[in-house]
């Protein structure tokens, strides 16, 4: 594949700003569990093997099983993921297909229960950051890194 224009050389500040979001990312109260399956998750949705790749190694290297990761687009059919665990991915999955009926009130509901108002908003920001970066490298067909 070939790729094609690099957007951080071409507008550093755009790259600035993502990054921003990451800095801001790494300062919440979110796990790196939540995280990475966030992450992770989307990045199946969006197909951008570009952040699968990179996401999965950093998920192993915190800890996360390989199997968890190898089932998590069958996370449905699976007792493997907490019960926080699955309204995250259900949120994720929701946020990144907004398109098709949004934000369920069954899933935030769920998520208002389990979560405080500080958690979710970070949440959120954590779903919309990496689908930023997914179309940010689909669209410019990212290379994989080795």
């Amino acid at each position: 594949m070939e790729q094609r224009l690099n957007i951080q050389e071409v507008e550093p500040a755009a790259y600035r700003a993502m990054f921003g979001l990451e800095k801001y990312l790494q300062d919440t109260q979110l796990t790196k569990t939540h995280k990475e399956l966030i992450k992770i998750r989307a990045s199946q949705i969006n197909g951008c093997a570009f952040c699968i790749n990179i996401h999965t190694r950093d998920a192993l290297k915190n800890g996360e099983t390989a199997q968890r990761i190898f089932l998590l687009n069958a996370w449905r059919e699976t007792d493997l993921f907490t019960e926080e665990e699955r309204v995250i991915l259900a949120l994720t999955e929701e946020i990144t297909l907004i398109h098709q009926t949004g934000l369920s009130g069954r899933i935030y509901e769920k998520a208002e229960k389990i979560f405080d108002k500080n958690y979710l908003s970070q949440i959120i920001m954590a779903i919309v950051t990496i689908n930023a970066w997914n179309r940010i490298a689909v669209s410019t067909q990212m290379e994989l890194e080795n």
